[in-house]
């Protein structure tokens, strides 16, 4: 499981002309998920970023997770984040698991995030053409691989 996560100031998320989710200050969140993908990785995952001390504190230091900062989450499914570009120009996504797979542990993520923050996570729609709006704050961009903890 990936994600790639920005710090933002505010985010959206339309689909369709209409807003599907949105957020002011907090992460946007960017999942990606692959068949070897399990219940451990969603709550590996969701721990890590939950507790990134990414927020400035009082004294300007990063030193403060969403939480404390009293910020909120957008995730948004992103099959794209496991693209093999090693041969040719043309990406492949066969590391990207299938609706059928990702669908089950992209809910698990949203709903393992509720729980560990207390706060509905704001969410775009699965599979949809979705555009993004945002506004990273800093810029803050983090990317984590559940199957490389480094």
């Amino acid at each position: 499981m990936r994600a790639l996560i920005q710090r933002v100031t505010h985010a959206s998320v339309h689909v369709n002309n209409q807003v599907a989710g949105q957020i002011e200050k907090g992460l946007l969140v960017f999942i990606g998920i692959e068949d070897a993908d399990t219940t451990e990785d969603v709550q590996w995952l969701c721990n890590k970023i939950i507790k990134l001390r990414i927020f400035d504190d009082a004294n300007g230091v990063m030193n403060e997770d969403v939480i404390q900062a009293n910020g909120r989450l957008l995730i948004v499914s992103q099959f794209t984040l496991h693209a093999l570009t090693k041969k040719g120009n043309r990406p492949s996504y066969i590391k990207a698991a299938k609706p059928e797979i990702a669908i089950p542990i992209y809910e698990l993520f949203v709903e393992t995030c509720f729980q560990l923050t207390g706060h509905r996570p704001a969410t775009g729609i699965f599979g949809a053409d979705m555009q993004i709006t945002l506004c990273n704050n800093g810029p803050v961009t983090i990317f984590i691989d559940s199957k490389n903890k480094e």
